[in-house]
């Protein structure tokens, strides 16, 4: 059996569990769909850091409370402070909220039911990768409002098409999650009542590979997409070379060449 900690309480902004080597954070705003005020930005800031330096941690799961993942940024918080300084501090942590997910070395999963709108639907395009129940709906609505929505903008395009990214920008519309399923934003959809069996599967299947190699190809996953082609085959040419130099990918070489299965220490 494994062995599971519970580490906040119930009225912490984000609720922490940890089995084995998975740590799933729960934004627990579920009264205000899980708003990111900046202090639910802050709250998941904190735990993103924590986990990021956390060698046992493995995998990380970002699920929410409530009946929606998350409606995106605080409007009446952002209508409180309507001052130039505030907005590009707000905008500002929001970022470093989302690049945070990128740079972590565990892979981070999105557990998404509900909606998932504006910088919601911006924090499902940050995740490495995503899970969707069969009513999950996602838009990046801010243009319905007069704003668009230019920091979900650079996720969401880094996900679909420039098109199709550029199509929900400018209407508003909300997509069903079929449809997040084919444009690209999320990896797979399954009824409601199986999504938290499947997001635990594919968690379980990262665990069961090596973190030290997991966590090199992450970090070059993301900068080799950032560069050209011949940049990115340098970089990645230069990791494999430093990962192949790691115990467990000579291990796991030399257990195909003996046709067994590897053991590896994890």
């Amino acid at each position: 059996m494994s062995a599971v900690l519970n580490t906040e309480s119930d009225e912490a902004l984000v609720k922490v569990r940890r089995d084995e080597g998975i740590v799933t954070l729960t934004m627990n705003r579920g009264a205000q769909y899980n708003a990111l005020s900046s202090e639910m930005m802050s709250a998941l800031q904190a735990e993103l850091d924590a986990v990021a330096a956390d060698p046992g941690a493995r995998v990380v799961i970002l699920a929410a409370g409530g009946k929606a993942f998350c409606a995106g940024h605080d409007l009446r918080e952002m209508r409180s402070q309507p001052t130039m300084e505030f907005y590009q501090k707000l905008f500002a942590q929001c970022s470093r909220l989302m690049l945070a997910i990128q740079r972590m070395p565990q892979p981070v999963i999105a557990r998404v039911h509900g909606i998932a709108t504006a910088a919601g639907c911006q924090l499902v395009a940050a995740c490495d990768l995503a899970l969707a129940s069969d009513d999950a709906r996602f838009a990046v609505s801010g243009v319905n409002l007069g704003l668009f929505c230019s920091t979900p903008s650079v996720a969401l395009s880094r996900n679909l098409s420039r098109k199709a990214a550029f199509e929900m920008l400018v209407t508003g519309d909300f997509i069903d999650a079929a449809t997040a399923l084919d444009k690209g934003l999320i990896n797979r959809v399954v009824p409601a009542a199986e999504l938290d069996a499947e997001v635990d599967r594919l968690a379980r299947k990262i665990l069961a590979k090596p973190s030290a190699a997991i966590a090199m190809g992450k970090g070059l996953f993301y900068r080799q997409l950032e560069t050209g082609i011949e940049a990115a085959y340098q970089l990645a040419g230069q990791t494999m070379a430093c990962n192949m130099m790691e115990d467990t990918a000579q291990e796991g070489v030399q257990a195909f060449i003996d046709k067994r299965p590897p053991s590896w220490k994890r």
